[in-house]
């Protein structure tokens, strides 16, 4: 017997609102954790968790399907490999990094220019080319940026915390179109766990690092490193999965304008830190800067890469 059609409308809303609060819910968890752990020890350490998690995942989905499973070819594992290290990787460490400068709401406010950065890269690996509304729209966040970036510095902040909420942003820009290519030859899931893999091996080098520094860390900082792990790396990205392969990309995509607010207020009442007023203005330009560089039009290019929602 098949699911009610209400039913089959409203689970993929549900697993996207999930996945919307559990990233937004990742940039705080970074904040609050990144006062004990240095980024690349909190990188590994949440990655490890995500691993186990996700490995328990797949195992449990191999049971319960019962047939053997098709192995990727070695130039695709390897390919995997260098967007899990990427992405996993080298995300979670510029991210890690940037909180340590900024408050939780201005670095989602950063990160969320990366829709912007994947549109140039869909110009220029996809053919997507370059109509009006990118370059508008790059100007105008390119312009918040500026304003968030002036207006941290004029408040005491170190400049390098905006710069690497960037380089998180091109990061993150570059794994958004790298996936998409992965995707239509392997699955999501496990693109994800290999991925994940992959990221854990790249953070390794933070071992000793991390074992030294969870010896010192209170209880609260090694729960939200387990957070971090368990919810926003494995959970987010199955229940994201889900609603991604059954609603569309685009009005997956509108999601993406609901995570900066959510940040700014779950910082708000957790953290009691709430990004300067220049700097929310300047976040605001980000994502109208977004919205017109990755409005659609009516006969959008085949293979279009959308708007990816930053992820945490």
């Amino acid at each position: 017997m098949s699911p009610p059609p209400v039913l089959l409308r409203t689970l993929p809303l549900v697993a996207a609102a999930v996945t919307v609060l559990l990233w937004a819910s990742a940039f705080v968890g970074i904040r609050a954790v990144g006062h004990e752990l240095s980024p690349g020890a909190l990188a590994l350490g949440r990655m490890l968790v995500g691993s186990v998690t996700l490995t328990v995942i797949v195992l449990a989905v191999r049971a319960r399907r019962g047939r053997p499973v098709h192995r990727p070819s070695p130039g695709l594992l390897g390919a995997v490999a260098l967007w899990g290290a990427a992405w996993f990787g080298l995300y979670n460490l510029a991210l890690n990094a940037a909180e340590q400068h900024l408050d939780a709401g201005t670095t989602a406010l950063l990160v969320n220019v990366a829709p912007v950065v994947v549109a140039v890269l869909a110009g220029l690996l996809l053919g997507e080319g370059f109509p009006v509304r990118l370059l508008v729209g790059m100007g105008i966040a390119f312009g918040g940026v500026v304003l968030i970036a002036a207006t941290t510095s004029a408040g005491g902040a170190d400049v390098s915390g905006v710069l690497l909420g960037l380089v998180a942003a091109l990061v993150y820009a570059g794994a958004a179109v790298a996936q998409k290519r992965l995707l239509t030859r392997i699955d999501a899931l496990r693109v994800t766990w290999l991925g994940a893999l992959a990221g854990t091996a790249a953070l390794l080098p933070f071992l000793p690092a991390l074992l030294s520094e969870l010896g010192t860390a209170t209880t609260a900082a090694v729960t939200g490193t387990v957070y971090l792990g368990v919810f926003p790396t494995a959970i987010a990205f199955l229940t994201w999965g889900y609603a991604l392969s059954r609603t569309s990309a685009g009005r997956l995509a509108a999601s993406t304008y609901a995570v900066p607010p959510i940040v700014v207020l779950l910082s708000w009442a957790l953290l009691g830190e709430f990004p300067a007023l220049l700097a929310l203005a300047g976040g605001a330009l980000c994502l109208l800067g977004v919205a017109v560089a990755t409005r659609r039009t009516r006969q959008a290019p085949t293979g279009s890469v959308g708007r990816p929602i930053p992820a945490a």
